[in-house]
């Protein structure tokens, strides 16, 4: 039993299933394509909307005030680490499924499963938070233009303010499905654009902001001290996924060993670079205090009097949100792809469009699921959740690029991470570090969530898994 747990998956093996007619995906996307997918899955609602939490705290946590650079500062440095990890990885076995399909390769098919389930979770939750996030602005937007949905059509049921439901949400993600089952490029395209909107008003609201800031609002600068820091930093991640997002897309990548890295690496320091700024200017226009948590970034410039400033912020949000649906989705559909490849998920959801070259079944699941449930389920906690299944994942690629270096040292490595194994290491106790301050009930619902894994593993994933059939040929 043992031994049918912790099989790998030879590396060799992995490319020729990547490489198979009936599973071949179109190879369309370029190093700037690839870096605009990760920037734009990186900057939206993290930046737009988490940080004012992270910021003022809530019931959960304390808030870090404008420390909330020392926690961009903390969140950067573990994705670097990790990204570092990602990109050796990446260009070595560039196929979809990401930290899934590395941690088969280096720790097993248990632990592949476990990080497979766990990706699900990230990107799942993740569109679903998104999704309705990206409401909550549209008709924001739709008021400042003296429109007004009715209510009923804008909340899910349920509480003092339930409606029927959020149909906004719900429409946005089958729109971001029918653009992800007629083709990747035509995503990346339509990204690359969102992209640029979104840093233009990222820049325009740093060079309006800057110069009404008060050097007076960043004192006190910690004002619950590393407490705060650290708990705005376990929140704030949430700000940082996407980067990973890149390596999913691996196969439809023309030079994935060359590309993967560079976009890999390039998206996160862009936004690393502009997260910093953007929280200087924040916390230094108004007090701390007095940042809402559902808009802090257009509500700081309404306060100190730039109205059109805010209206302008506000619809980049909407921007930059939707290109972070788009790239969440791309993600989980490429994740579900390589499991059921794998034949660890029925073989349905890895048919690909004869047309499109896309994995639509895979694709019109993910969009059907998170259409529902973005319409009918007010998320709690979301944020929390995706980070911890993120987080979990990367601790496992960072191990596994290690394990890798040492049991074949002689893979060819396109890109090889600096520093080996002082940057793994400091890449699972960083993420490690993070995981502990977030909530006890995330941990609770994230042990849950794992032991529902387990239970599909042992009832469909180990008999059908194709290694396991495989083997028993022999």
């Amino acid at each position: 039993m043992t031994s049918r747990l912790f099989r790998t998956k030879p590396i060799n093996q992995i490319l020729a299933d990547a490489d198979h007619p009936d599973h071949r995906l179109k190879k369309t996307l370029t190093a700037w394509d690839l870096t605009a997918l990760g920037i734009g899955a990186i900057i939206g609602t993290g930046i737009f909307v988490l940080i004012g939490t992270a910021i003022v705290g809530d019931a959960h946590r304390p808030g870090s005030g404008p420390g909330i650079i020392l926690s961009f500062i903390l969140s950067g440095l573990t994705c670097a680490f990790a990204a570092l990890c990602y990109a050796e990885f990446s260009a070595m076995i560039p196929v979809a499924g990401s930290a899934y399909t590395y941690s088969y390769a280096t720790l097993g098919e248990f632990l592949a499963w476990i990080t497979g389930w766990n990706l699900i979770l990230e990107y799942g939750v993740a569109c679903v938070a998104v999704a309705i996030g990206w409401s909550g602005y549209f008709n924001n937007l739709l008021s400042l233009a003296g429109l007004e949905l009715p209510h009923w059509a804008t909340h899910p049921p349920g509480g003092p303010d339930g409606g029927i439901a959020n149909i906004p949400a719900a429409i946005i993600v089958l729109l971001v499905t029918i653009i992800l089952v007629i083709g990747i490029k035509e995503s990346a395209r339509a990204t690359s654009y969102i992209v640029c909107l979104k840093l233009a008003v990222i820049l325009f609201f740093i060079a309006v902001g800057t110069p009404a800031v008060n050097p007076e609002n960043w004192t006190p600068f910690m004002p619950q001290g590393f407490a705060g820091v650290g708990a705005a930093a376990a929140i704030i991640f949430f700000a940082y996924i996407g980067f990973d997002a890149i390596s999913t897309a691996a196969e439809e990548t023309q030079n994935p060993q060359r590309d993967l890295p560079i976009s890999i690496i390039a998206s996160l320091s862009i936004c690393t670079v502009l997260y910093i700024a953007v929280a200087a200017v924040l916390t230094g226009l108004i007090p701390y205090t007095k940042i809402d948590i559902h808009a802090p970034v257009a509500d700081a410039l309404r306060l100190v009097g730039f109205k059109w400033g805010a209206a302008i912020v506000s619809i980049g949000a909407v921007a930059g949100i939707t290109s972070v649906l788009v790239v969440m989705m791309l993600g989980q559909v490429r994740v579900f792809f390589a499991m059921s490849r794998d034949r660890l998920l029925g073989p349905w959801l890895s048919a690909v469009h004869p047309r499109f070259r896309t994995p639509h079944h895979a694709t019109i699941v993910t969009g059907g699921a998170v259409a529902v449930l973005a319409a009918l389920i007010p998320i709690g906690d979301a944020a929390d959740m995706t980070n911890i299944g993120t987080l979990f994942a990367f601790v496992l690629v960072c191990l596994g690029v290690m394990i890798l270096r040492y049991t074949k040292p002689d893979q060819p490595r396109p890109f090889r991470l600096p520093f080996m194994p002082l940057v793994p290491i400091l890449g699972m106790l960083a993420c490690l570090g993070l995981m502990a301050f977030l909530p006890g009930l995330t941990w609770i619902r994230f042990g849950v969530w794992t032991v529902i894994g387990v239970l599909v593993y042992a009832g469909y994933g180990l008999k059908h898994s194709k290694l396991a059939t495989q083997s028993s040929q022999y």
